[in-house]
């Protein structure tokens, strides 16, 4: 009876130990998400507060400067559209690996390649590496986490608009410090980390789509569904907001009176305001199955902000709360219901795959469309107006988003 008991109690502690260890490994993944969507954004909106430095030490236009975020935007979109034979060929987690080496290779080019050319292979390779990740990260998500996966979605995009809101924040002084190309090399850094806490995090974890994997089967329905196609136009025009404003939000207040010093903290501060959203719609998220409510609030906030900017640019913090809580919401937001319209993981991979293709090849004119505005006119209002027109827009699509649409 005595050595029963010893084995009872024996076999609880492995059970309670394979839980901890199992909960243990679940953070761990967690983290590497989170870190891994950290550098996701940097390389980017690190140019926003640096970008008339950058024109006058390489000569660009101001249509050639936007093209630095166009460009790796761009490429993101097509990437995107590889998710199947990315996955396929490499598999989840070597995929995954793979873009964050180029995002690191990337950013270390940078500060041994001056001049535009080497700018333009560094976005190029960003835009290749960032498109790996967001390709085939949502359908590790869905796979990893389940019916949480609208949780994890909202923090893995709050993630990214994290970055983003520490490069732009750090991006004037690590340059007076460094120099711009300096700058953007140490992004390479937290690009090295996040690869070693991914591959290993994710060494066991059987979330993770292997190579030689099934092969979508619905990439052709895609093209043909009327529904699908609302889902990239809807995260096209939100992610073309977002572009837009990381691409020339500072340019825009400097030319306003503001130094170059304080229009990157109104981004920084901007991009705090998108983090905050993005967590709020984390938490909130699985209490509202029904996504259009959230949907009008932040589209409303994102249209008011733009109001600010093309009504009263001198009143700059209801600008920056604004925009930056609108943009932080619609992004994970755009995210959470195209999943919402995926039965399973891989159908989760395909969509989302389609979506962010085409979404960020659309999003990838603004920044490039805003920079000819600007040499033609020596301002900016056209684009923000366009931008209005396309919130408007996205208010009367989102309103088709009921909690049971599906892609057919």
């Amino acid at each position: 009876m005595v050595l029963a008991y010893e084995e009872d109690a024996k076999a609880r502690q492995s059970a309670l130990a394979s839980r901890h260890a199992a909960k243990s490994g679940a953070l761990l993944t967690i983290a590497a998400i989170v870190v891994a969507a950290l550098n996701l954004r940097p390389a980017l909106a690190a140019l926003g507060p640096v970008l008339d430095t950058v024109k006058a030490a390489t000569g660009a236009s101001s249509a050639a400067a936007g093209l630095l975020t166009t460009l790796p935007i761009l490429l993101m979109g097509l990437g995107a559209l590889l998710a199947a034979p990315l996955r396929r060929a490499l598999g989840e987690r070597k995929g995954v690996a793979a873009g964050l080496v180029a995002i690191a290779v990337a950013c270390g080019l940078r500060a041994v390649w001056p001049g535009l050319s080497g700018l333009f292979a560094s976005a190029a390779l960003v835009g290749i590496g960032v498109a790996a990740v967001q390709a085939l990260m949502p359908g590790f998500i869905k796979r990893f986490a389940g019916d949480d996966a609208a949780r994890l979605t909202g923090l893995y995009t709050t993630g990214i608009m994290a970055g983003a809101a520490v490069a732009a924040a750090g991006a004037t002084g690590l340059t007076r410090l460094a120099g711009w190309q300096a700058m953007f090399g140490l992004w390479a850094l937290p690009a090295v980390l996040a690869l070693l806490l991914w591959t290993g995090a994710t060494r066991r974890s059987p979330a993770a789509a292997p190579a030689g994997g099934p092969v979508a089967v619905r990439r052709n329905a895609l093209w043909k569904s009327p529904r699908a196609w609302l889902l990239l136009t809807f995260f096209g025009v939100g992610t073309g907001a977002y572009t837009l404003v990381l691409a020339w939000f500072p340019p825009f207040y400097a030319s306003r009176g503001l130094t170059a010093d304080q229009a990157g903290y109104a981004l920084s501060a901007l991009t705090v305001c998108e983090v905050t959203a993005g967590l709020a719609v984390s938490a909130a998220i699985a209490r509202r199955p029904d996504r259009r409510p959230l949907l009008a609030v932040a589209l409303t906030s994102l249209l008011a902000g733009i109001g600010f900017l093309l009504l009263a640019p001198w009143l700059v913090l209801p600008a920056v709360c604004l925009l930056g809580a609108g943009i932080g919401a619609i992004f994970p937001l755009s995210l959470i219901v195209t999943l919402d319209h995926a039965a399973d993981p891989d159908q989760a991979g395909d969509l989302m795959a389609f979506v962010q293709g085409g979404g960020y090849v659309m999003a990838s004119v603004m920044p490039f469309l805003a920079g000819w505005v600007r040499d033609a006119s020596s301002d900016l209002s056209g684009a923000w107006l366009l931008m209005a027109f396309g919130v408007v827009a996205m208010m009367v699509m989102a309103t088709r988003f009921k909690p049971d649409a599906r892609v057919g």
